[in-house]
């Protein structure tokens, strides 16, 4: 059984993809972006090991979709692909994953990539100070991307995420 070290869980926040979601911020984070909201999550010895177990019991106490954040969650690439499968597998959450690679760098990892199938909307990239933006939908700089991991997946290449009448299916939880 896989261990995530986990620097935080927020129920019921909005800020993390559309509706109201639980988002696990995860600790560890290799890329140290200048300008990073959330540098405290750069050291993985700062969370606090759970099991996914501990996690699903967590993730399943109510209706809200899940994000993935961090740090980086595909810093523990492995214990998050057991439990974004297990959430797949055992309920009808809509899954989104904030990291600091591409779509294209994960594609090109056997251990990264094994996450994508169960993922349904990936923020990708690092953030770049120089590009913030506050009025960006759901991410901090002008390179990041929201991509529609289901369609990327079938086309074999980053897919935009269309917003509007897309997101509005994703208010509804589970």
């Amino acid at each position: 059984m896989n261990k995530i070290s986990v620097l935080d869980i927020v129920r019921w926040t909005t800020v993390d993809g559309p509706g109201f979601r639980t988002s696990v911020y995860s600790a560890g984070c290799s890329f140290r972006c200048p300008g990073c909201h959330n540098p405290q999550s750069w050291d993985i010895r700062r969370g606090r090991k759970m099991d996914v177990d501990e996690l699903m019991d967590l993730l399943c106490e109510d209706e809200t979709n899940v994000t993935f954040s961090g740090g980086d969650p595909l810093f523990q690439a492995e214990g998050f692909t057991e439990l974004a499968k297990r959430l797949k597998q055992e309920t009808k959450k809509n899954i989104w994953c904030y990291t600091g690679y591409r779509f294209e760098e994960i594609l090109a990892s056997a251990k990264l990539s094994a996450l994508l199938p169960y993922i349904d909307v990936l923020v990708d990239g690092r953030f770049v100070q120089a590009l913030r933006d506050e009025s960006l939908l759901f991410r901090g700089s002008a390179n990041q991307r929201l991509i529609d991991v289901p369609a990327s997946l079938r086309q074999g290449k980053a897919v935009n995420y269309a917003t509007g009448q897309a997101l509005m299916g994703l208010y509804r939880a589970g």
